[in-house]
């Protein structure tokens, strides 16, 4: 029987997968990436009995953050980053609201972490992994006991982050993806857009991974 149930849900100007982390035995539940109407993520909750515990970004874009606000004041719960993404989350011009939404926006993180820190939240620990380069504070959540890694925009089906926004960087978005490709192959990745995939596949067909293979004959 599985202890940890992902619900999906794509909300958002951009379809921003925002996710519903829940224990099976206690009901508690992270959401990683509130993107967008808080309603249907209120609702979501409600229909599945969870019980709320935190908020987490992966990033601090504006299309993860828009319903942060309103599940903070109706749950009483804290929204966490990483350290180095106070000025994406606090600057219209870093956190992209202003290009994505046509207004700006910010949003105010009660908690911060650092790479390496090891949280526990639903019943879980959840490893806090920096993947700097599509923002300046960008993070994954790797949740060892339950093999499922949360990338944000680091690293999609295929794909991974672009590094032309503010705060951006190829350098730093290359080492983070191969950083998080040593994880377990038959890990589950549950990126911040499109559909989710495995670390064996992207070892496999990711571009970057493709590239550094190549160097190396």
């Amino acid at each position: 029987m599985k202890k940890r149930k992902v619900i999906t849900k794509v909300l958002g100007p951009v379809e921003t997968n925002v996710y519903l982390v829940g224990s099976t035995e206690t009901g508690k539940c992270v959401v990683v990436d509130p993107a967008d109407d808080a309603g249907e993520i209120i609702s979501c909750i409600e229909e599945n009995g969870f019980k709320p515990e935190a908020l987490l970004l992966t990033h601090g874009h504006s299309d993860h953050f828009m319903a942060a606000e309103d599940l903070k004041k109706k749950y009483g719960i804290p929204l966490c980053a990483l350290d180095r993404e106070k000025e994406t989350l606090s600057d219209p011009e870093f956190n992209t609201s202003e290009s994505i939404l046509g207004f700006p926006a910010a949003a105010k993180a009660n908690r911060f972490f650092r790479d390496g820190d090891v949280l526990h939240f639903a019943g879980t620990d959840w490893n806090v992994i920096a993947t700097p380069g599509h923002t300046i504070g960008g993070c994954c959540y790797y949740l060892p006991e339950e093999g499922i890694l949360f990338s944000g925009d680091t690293l999609f089906r295929g794909s991974y982050g672009r590094t032309d926004f503010p705060g951006g960087d190829a350098g730093q978005l290359i080492s983070s993806v191969l950083k998080i490709l040593t994880l377990p192959e038959d890990t589950v990745v549950y990126p911040g857009h499109m559909e989710t995939t495995t670390i064996g596949y992207e070892k496999k067909y990711n571009p970057i991974s493709v590239y550094e293979r190549q160097k190396e004959k």
